[in-house]
């Protein structure tokens, strides 16, 4: 009999939820560091990654958002960007991964010389080299940030339009919920909906349920990223069920940044329970210290998820996808496949 472990580590896996600059390898770092002539507190891989990586006693999400401020300034380029978006990829497939959605701020890259068109060419160049050296696919959702004006955020959503169903599948919001909140952007998610660009909003993490309501209801969510604190509000639990809507869950980055105190509490198996739509995902693979093997791994060991049901957590996410019609199609052939080689297909009988 196979080993539960074992059957996790062969399955497929996807990452909906993924940032760029949270994925960034020191290794990468520093190359792009050394040709560019920055200069760096550290030159040896395991000496800077603490510069890189939430700290074991982190003790809220604005604190975990700083270690972004260390990565940013080395990806002002196109070069830096397109290798820093292809490594997502293949650090997804190395792991497992059958497709990875990337998401970035491109008003975050624009310190320099790129315009934010400039940027999204440049992270879909990286992910289309990742499909094909790969063998998965990838897609890019395009962030706007919590901190920047409204006039910067249309201006990202109208440069997303312009690549949408090129390799760019969504418009995000993200940045720091508990000093931003939800309700401040509805005109920027209007634009995004009169261009036709599915949303995804970051909600639920740092503010309470009532964040995911109005990214529900009045941003236009069809997707959630987080979501852990509907858990305290039976109302939106119940509008999430009803509705359908995904929850984008990432465990090792919702412990570090406190939004959960610990995996006793974590609500990923009871939300699943219950009804919704779930997925695990990794978020920052660099800044939290994981990988999408790693938070499989975890659903087992941590809050005693069987293979089976994890299973249906990647079905749940290629359900999930912001791919094109034939394109998630052919990703959840892929899937349904490699689950049934398993013995963890739907209609299969197994662990």
């Amino acid at each position: 009999m196979t080993r539960p472990l074992d059957l996790i580590a062969a399955m497929p896996k996807i990452d909906l939820h993924l940032h760029l600059d949270g994925c960034v390898r020191p290794e990468t770092l520093i190359r792009l560091a050394r040709e560019r002539k920055r200069p760096l507190p550290e030159t040896e891989p395991e000496r800077l990654l603490p510069y890189m990586q939430a700290a074991p006693d982190n003790a809220n999400l604005t604190e975990y958002l700083t270690r972004f401020d260390f990565v940013l300034p080395h990806l002002q380029d196109a070069e830096a960007l397109e290798l820093a978006a292809f490594e997502c990829v293949r650090q997804t497939a190395d792991s497992g991964g059958l497709y990875v959605e990337v998401r970035f701020a491109p008003m975050l890259h624009t310190r320099e010389s790129l315009s934010a068109d400039d940027a999204i060419r440049s992270v879909i160049a990286g992910l289309r080299r990742g499909e094909a050296e790969c063998g998965i696919p990838a897609r890019a959702i395009v962030i706007c940030m919590r901190h920047h004006d409204e006039a910067l955020n249309i201006a990202a959503v109208e440069a997303a339009a312009r690549f949408a169903g090129h390799g760019v599948g969504a418009v995000d919001l993200a940045g720091d919920e508990s000093r931003f909140p939800t309700s401040a952007f509805r005109r920027v998610f209007e634009a995004a909906a009169a261009l036709g660009l599915p949303v995804t909003i970051h909600a639920g993490e740092a503010a309470g349920p009532e964040s995911i309501r109005e990214a529900v209801e009045r941003l236009g969510a069809v997707r959630i990223g987080h979501g852990v604190r509907a858990r305290e509000d039976p109302e939106i639990l119940a509008m999430l069920r009803e509705r359908r809507i995904p929850l984008e869950m990432c465990p090792t980055s919702n412990i570090q940044t406190r939004a959960v105190p610990g995996w006793a509490a974590y609500p990923l198996r009871r939300y699943a329970a219950e009804g919704l739509v779930v997925t695990a995902n990794t978020d920052n693979p660099t800044v939290s210290g994981t990988t999408i093997a790693d938070e499989y791994r975890l659903l087992h060991e941590r809050l005693d998820m069987a293979p089976r049901e994890i299973a249906a957590l990647v079905l749940n996410a290629a359900d999930a996808a912001f791919l094109e019609p034939e394109a998630k199609q052919a990703l959840k052939a892929r899937v349904l496949s490699a689950l049934a080689s398993l013995g963890l297909a739907p209609d299969h009988k197994g662990a």
